[in-house]
Formats: C-alpha cells, structure tokens, sequence
C-alpha cells in the first residue's frame, strides 16, 4: 500500500521534501478508516449474529453472556489490532510518532482485554450463583480476588509500557515494595483469606440467618464479599460486617433450624403456687370429662390406689397421707397430651412438659416442643395458638397464672377494704 501511495504521490506538483509526510498521513488515514469500518462491521454483523443465536438457545445461562456485553468487547479488540500491526508500516519513517500511536493502542487494547476479562468473570458469577450450591458456597470473595489481580497486572503492564521498560523488572522491583503493598491490601487479604474458610469450612453462606449482637446485625446474608458481608436485618435496614470478623467473632447461624424437621418451642407459664392444692374425688371426677386426660386420670387413680393399699397407708381421709393427684400434676399432664395431639407439632422430635425451679413469680410450667413450621410469621402464630389456650383452660384445673399486681387490682384491694 505504502508503493500505491509514494507512486500517486510523486505524479502530484509537490514538492519531494513533503511527499513522505504525505504520503505517512494518507497512510495512517487509511489504518484509520479501515478501523472505523471493521468496528461497525465486527458491532452490527458479527456480535449481533452471535447475540441473536445466543438468545435463540434452549438454554438460559448463556443469556447471561449477552446480559454483560461480553461479545461487544471483541468489536473493540479488532480495530485496536489493526492499528498495532499496521501503524509502524504507515509512519516507519519517524519512529517516535509511530512508537507513540502504537504504545497508545497497545494500552489501549489491555484496557478493553481487561473489560472483558471483567464482564466474564461477573458472567462466570452470574451463572454459578443460579445454582442452589451457590447459597452454601458462595463464590463472590473469590470473583473479587481475580478481579484485583487482573487490574493489577494490568497496571503493572500499563505503566511498563508508558515508561518503556520491561513489565518483568516492574514485578521484580515490587518485592522491595512488600511491605507497603502488604499495608495496603490489608483488608483484601485478610477478607479473601476468611473467605476461604467459610466456604471450605461451610460456616455461613447467602440466605442464612445470622445473629451477630455485636455488630446490631440479625436478619438474612444478602453477599459475602472480598472485605465485607452485608446483612438485612428484619426491619430492612443493612448491616455491613467486615469479613474476616464472621472468622475472628462469635455469630449464631440459623441454617440448622431451617434444615431441621422443626423449629422450637421453648416458653413457659408461670403458675400461683397458693392455687396448687391436691385434687378430691370431685375434682377427679369433673377432670375425667377433659377428653385428652380421661385415660390418663383412671390409670393414675389405679395406680395411686394400688400404692396406698400396697403400703398401707393408714388414715386415707386425710390428704397429707399416702399418694395423692394434684391439680398442677394434671394440668401438667393435659398439656402434654395438648401438645401429643397438636397437628401443628413435630412428634418425632423432643416434647416435654417439665416444672422448673419455683421462683417469686410462681412456678414455671415449661413446654419445650417443635413446630412443624419454619416460616416465622406461622411458627409465632402457632406458639401464641397454644399458650392462648393455656392461659384459658388453667382456671378449668383451679389454678391461677401468676402475674405481679397491676394498679386495677390494688383499687380492688381498696374497695374491698372500703
């Protein structure tokens, strides 16, 4: 092409110390143009192509490629080329001219190489994170570090090339600087360090619930990134915590809950100890209508007979002597055939009834079971079902549910004396 130009030129009435200048211009112009016009031909036809056959597939995950602009890279990569191989040929005769344009294109090509390398990478994520195994290993920390590095390579190459020395004596004149860039990526080491070992050791992951008071964060992992992983608490605020503290700190994470067969149930009723009184013939007799205790009264009056006789107990009339039912002793008993029968309770895990240690608030009746539901909002509504019902049915066993004086019942107090 440079003999087609210098032959035109020379016919032309110009002067010979211009033709060479001219004859680079023309030259350069034509690199130019030709440029121009395979980056439309590379954006419109090609990409395009590649596009629409992409989008036409039965699958789905290639998609994503077109949704981050992967191919549109490539039309760039082309015209860059054509201006590295061919500018030295147009403009050979003044080596620092050509030298410029072609150290111009060179970073220029690294830089779209490097967008592209990102736009794969965040395609790569992308892809990864619409499978399931993505929620326990989550892969962003590790899309992050390649990142980093790829931009840092880059600059590394970018700078060799602005300063025209070799990229190896840049890398090699680092590790004098070790000690600062150490200083300096602090926090991204250490997060993709923590990174690692959530993901190897499976302790937290995307969706988990996680408790972590000392940061006020309670609510949903949305991303565990390089240096940080954001929280949504449950009033849809957003708590950030740096990486490695989820590695340095203590945090309770609910992921066992979630994949157990039940959440628990662990509340207790508090009784007035001054209603607990042992229980007559009357009362047993009113009790044995409770339909989930019926059983329960005639195998115990059985067995509380047989025991008397056994040992003969003298002076049954009294209540001090021998065995004797309670009232708190059956309430304790139909809350726990309450519970066996509850169609919203988990039978096959843990379920008890127990008392615990009296305290100035009465005597705790504790029910300790599992519900069948997960979801927040139906497992508080079944436990508030349940103690409603209790709270109700005590009186039925003439017991009182303790609570402290209110101001209602001190005006009681008052006019009673009145």
């Amino acid at each position: 092409m440079n003999e087609l130009l210098t032959n035109w030129v020379g016919s032309l009435p110009i002067n010979e110390t211009y033709e060479s200048m001219l004859v680079s211009m023309l030259s350069m112009s034509l690199i130019l143009f030709a440029a121009i016009i395979s980056y439309y031909f590379v954006k419109r036809i090609i990409v395009r192509l590649i596009n629409k056959l992409i989008i036409n597939s039965d699958s789905n995950l290639d998609d994503i490629f077109v949704d981050r602009n992967v191919f549109n890279y490539i039309a760039y990569l082309v015209p860059v080329s054509l201006v590295i191989n061919f500018i030295p040929k147009a403009v050979g005769q003044y080596p620092s001219i050509s030298d410029g344009l072609v150290s111009f294109a060179i970073i220029c090509f690294v830089i779209v190489v490097v967008m592209l390398l990102d736009s794969v990478i965040d395609s790569l994520l992308d892809i990864y994170n619409s499978f399931e195994v993505a929620k326990q290993n989550p892969l962003q920390n590790i899309a992050q570090v390649a990142k980093l590095v790829t931009y840092f390579i880059a600059l590394i190459v970018i700078v060799s090339i602005a300063i025209g020395e070799s990229p190896l004596k840049l890398f090699a004149g680092l590790g004098a600087m070790t000690a600062i860039l150490m200083l300096i990526f602090r926090d991204p080491i250490l997060g993709f360090v923590a990174g690692l070992q959530l993901n190897f050791n499976n302790m937290v992951g995307v969706g988990d619930w996680v408790d972590m008071p000392q940061h006020n964060a309670s609510g949903d992992i949305m991303e565990i990134g390089l240096t940080t992983v954001k929280v949504r608490n449950f009033d849809n605020t957003i708590t950030t915590i740096p990486t490695q503290s989820l590695i340095n700190e203590s945090f309770k994470n609910w992921r066992g809950m979630q994949e157990s067969a039940g959440r628990r149930i662990k509340r207790a009723i508090n009784i007035d100890v001054n209603s607990i009184q042992f229980c007559d013939e009357e009362t047993l007799k009113r009790y044995s209508k409770i339909k989930y205790i019926k059983d329960y009264i005639i195998s115990t009056q059985e067995a509380v007979s047989s025991f008397n006789q056994d040992n003969n107990v003298g002076d049954i009339e009294s209540l001090v002597n021998g065995r004797r039912m309670t009232n708190v002793g059956t309430f304790r008993a139909y809350i726990l055939a309450y519970l066996q029968n509850h169609p919203k309770i988990n039978q096959q895990l843990t379920l008890l009834v127990r008392q615990l240690a009296p305290t100035e608030s009465g005597l705790p009746m504790e029910i300790y079971a599992f519900s069948a539901e997960k979801n927040w909002a139906k497992y508080e509504s079944i436990q508030a079902d349940i103690f409603d019902h209790l709270f109700a049915v005590a009186k039925e066993f003439d017991l009182r549910v303790f609570q402290k004086p209110t101001g209602s019942d001190l005006q009681s107090i008052v006019n009673q004396n009145n």
